[in-house]
C-alpha cells in the first residue's frame, strides 16, 4: 500500500465537541485534509446520528449495527472518545486535551458549555492561542439566540422554502439537510482564516457561525434581486428568476433539463428543435423578453419536445452547445461514467462492517500535492480512547476503565 501523502493540515489537532451534522461535516473536511480529528462523544449514547435509520451498517454477524448511514455522512478521519463533561474528571480531561489541540468546534446551545467551565470566555486567557468554533442555529447574540436550531427550521425561517417549489403548490425544503452542510462549508473557511491569522499574531479567536445567517448569506441572487427591486419573489418551481428557458421539460419518454444562458444559445435551440421563428420573435429574442413571456415560451418549447425522446433531444442539443442534461435519479447518478472517472465514492476498509468495508461520498477537492486522503473510517463510540491519549501525551486516569468516569 503507498503510503498517505501529508494532508494541508497535517499537524492541526482538533477537538470535536459537536454532533448532528453542521459540526461535524466541517471537521470532516478539516480530517479529510490532513487533520487530526478527537471525537468527543456523550457515554453510551453518542452522537445523536449514530441512531438516525434506517439503513444502518450491516455487521460482521450478518446483524445490523448501531451505526446509521446518515452517521457514516459526516464522521470519517475521525477518533472517538468517550467523555463525561458534564462530571469534574471529564472537564478536566478536555482541558488536558485543549493544552494540545489547535481548534475546538462545538455545537451547544449558547452559554451551553460554560457551566461545565468550557466557555469560550473561560479558556481564551488560558489557551490564547486556541481557535474556539460554535455552531449554533441563531448564533451567540440576538433575540433568538437561545433558542435551538435544525436545518428544517432554518430553511423555512432563512427564505429558501419560499423560494422552492411549484408556484400553487407548498414551499418545500431541499431534500438534504443543505443549511447544516453549508454553515459547516462557512465554519471551516473561518477556521482557516483564523490559522492564518494566528500563523502572524499567535492569538486564536472565537468564531461565531449559525445556520440562520449562513442560510441568508446563500441566498446569493434570489437575496439581492429582493434587496435590489423590493419584489417578493414568486416560485417558479424548476424555473430559474433571471433565465429563460432554464427549468426542466418534459419529452415523450423522461424530463430533461435546458439551460440556455444567451441569446446564441436560445438561438440554437431554436433551430434544434424547428422552430427558428422563435428566435426572431421579439417576444423571445431576447432574454428579457424571453422573462416577460416565460409560460407562452416553455409552453411552445415543451410541446415539440413531446414528440421525441430524451435521448434523442440531448444528443442534438449536446452537439450543438446547448446546455441541456438528464434528470438522475441517483442509482443514475453513480453509475454515470463521468462521475466513476473523477472518484466521487469510495470504499473505506472498515473491520466491524459486514465485508470489511463500507462506500462513502469522497472529498470532492482535487489538490496536486496535498490530496485529502481517508486514513479513519466513521469511528465506534469511544473507538481510540487509547490512541487519542497516548498521541496526546495522556495517561488514562488509573481509578476507571469506564469512559463515563473519565
Amino acid at each position: 500500500m503507498n503510503p498517505v501523502p501529508p494532508g494541508a493540515l497535517s499537524g492541526l489537532r482538533v477537538l470535536d465537541l459537536s454532533r448532528i451534522l453542521a459540526g461535524p461535516s466541517a471537521t470532516q473536511l478539516l480530517g479529510d485534509l490532513g487533520a487530526d480529528v478527537v471525537k468527543v462523544e456523550k457515554p453510551e449514547e453518542g452522537d445523536d446520528t449514530r441512531k438516525w435509520g434506517p439503513p444502518y451498517v450491516m455487521g460482521n454477524d450478518g446483524i445490523p449495527t448501531d451505526e446509521s448511514a446518515y452517521y457514516l455522512s459526516a464522521n470519517r478521519n475521525k477518533r472517538s472518545i468517550a467523555i463525561d463533561i458534564t462530571s469534574q474528571p471529564g472537564q478536566d480531561l478536555v482541558m488536558r486535551l485543549l493544552a494540545s489541540a489547535d481548534i475546538l468546534v462545538e455545537n451547544y446551545k449558547v452559554g451551553g458549555l460554560s457551566k461545565y467551565g468550557l466557555g469560550y470566555e473561560q479558556l481564551k486567557d488560558r489557551f490564547p492561542s486556541l481557535i474556539y468554533c460554535s455552531v449554533t442555529g441563531f448564533g451567540q447574540t440576538g433575540p433568538y439566540a437561545s433558542r435551538p436550531g435544525y436545518d428544517f427550521l432554518i430553511q423555512g425561517m432563512g427564505g429558501i422554502m419560499s423560494l422552492t417549489g411549484e408556484p400553487r403548490g407548498l414551499p418545500m425544503k431541499v431534500g438534504v439537510g443543505i443549511a447544516d452542510v453549508m454553515t459547516g462549508m462557512y465554519a471551516v473557511a473561518g477556521i482557516l482564516a483564523a490559522v492564518h491569522h494566528r500563523h502572524g499574531t499567535g492569538r486564536g479567536q472565537h468564531i461565531d457561525i449559525s445556520l440562520l445567517d449562513t442560510q441568508i448569506a446563500w441566498l446569493v441572487n434570489a437575496g439581492t434581486n429582493f434587496l435590489t427591486s423590493g419584489e417578493l419573489p414568486e416560485r417558479l418551481g424548476n424555473g430559474h428568476p433571471n433565465i429563460v428557458p432554464y427549468q426542466v421539460f418534459s419529452t415523450a419518454d423522461e424530463p430533461m433539463i435546458l439551460a440556455v444562458g444567451n441569446d446564441a444559445q436560445f438561438s440554437r435551440l431554436c433551430q434544434v428543435i424547428e422552430l427558428e421563428s422563435l428566435a426572431s420573435d421579439e417576444r423571445y429574442a431576447t432574454n428579457v423578453s424571453r422573462v416577460a413571456h416565460r409560460a407562452d415560451l416553455c409552453e411552445r418549447i415543451e410541446a415539440r419536445l413531446l414528440s421525441a425522446s430524451r435521448g434523442h433531444w440531448l444528443a442534438l442539443c449536446e452537439a450543438r452547445g446547448i446546455p441541456c442534461g438528464p434528470v438522475n435519479n441517483l442509482a443514475d447518478v453513480f453509475a454515470d461514467p463521468h462521475v466513476v472517472a473523477r472518484g466521487s465514492t469510495l470504499t473505506m476498509p472498515c473491520e466491524w462492517a459486514s465485508g470489511g468495508d463500507i462506500k462513502l461520498l469522497a472529498n470532492p477537492l482535487k489538490m496536486s500535492e496535498t490530496p485529502a486522503s481517508y486514513r479513519i473510517p466513521p469511528p465506534r463510540l469511544n473507538e481510540h480512547e487509547d490512541s487519542i491519549l497516548a498521541d496526546w501525551g495522556l495517561q488514562k486516569p488509573a481509578h476507571s476503565n469506564d469512559p463515563q468516569g473519565i
